[in-house]
């Protein structure tokens, strides 16, 4: 019997504790899910939090067959697509998170140089990379998308995969292998850079 099982029996039986401890075990995979559909780290922590509302919400019609990471995925995803549908705006380019220095009157061009440089600090490199990566998988079709995120955001299995997206095991090998394909297509392609 595995720790959710066990959970899941206490959790039946009326222990509040278990719940918690439930919540616990999930809340940064589910966290790190909602991050990937909802970009702005706040949305993602309301969604999040939203997702365990609900499910505590509607454990009573939860029938338990060892699924409930799925369970919760499902519901992330829901709630995700619910926010964006609310709040989301129009996506923000690279090229605006690539912000200069404001260079004060008067200052060299030099001085403009290095201000711009303090941005290029140890990790700068690493977060444009992650933000690359993320307007790339964006542009992938909503199914792939979804497979590329489960795959390698919360690196679920491609039986986990299939269970969340009630999707066939097959279904999810070839859209992960179209996926694939079009994420190395557009990487050599400059980045995805149009």
């Amino acid at each position: 019997m595995t720790r959710e099982d066990e959970l899941m029996k206490r959790i039946e039986a009326g222990d509040g504790a278990a719940a918690e401890e439930l919540v616990a075990m999930y809340y940064s995979q589910i966290l790190r899910y909602c991050l990937w559909h909802v970009p702005d780290r706040t949305l993602a922590e309301d969604a999040a939090q939203e997702t365990f509302l609900k499910a505590v919400r509607y454990f009573d019609r939860y029938v338990h067959r060892g699924h409930f990471k799925a369970f919760l995925y499902k519901v992330a995803g829901n709630v995700c697509a619910d926010m964006r549908r609310k709040r989301w705006n129009a996506e923000v380019p690279l090229d605006a998170y690539r912000s200069e220095a404001p260079a004060a009157e008067g200052r060299m061009a030099e001085d403009h140089e290095a201000a711009e440089s303090a941005y290029m600090e140890e990790g700068f490199d690493q977060a444009e990379s992650a933000l690359a990566l993320r307007q790339i998988v964006a542009g992938l079709p909503p199914q792939q998308r979804e497979i590329v995120i489960l795959r390698f955001g919360q690196e679920l299995t491609l039986r986990e995969i299939a269970a969340v997206t009630d999707t066939p095991l097959r279904t999810v090998q070839s859209r992960l292998r179209a996926a694939l394909k079009e994420l190395q297509k557009q990487m050599e392609d400059g980045g995805g850079k149009s």
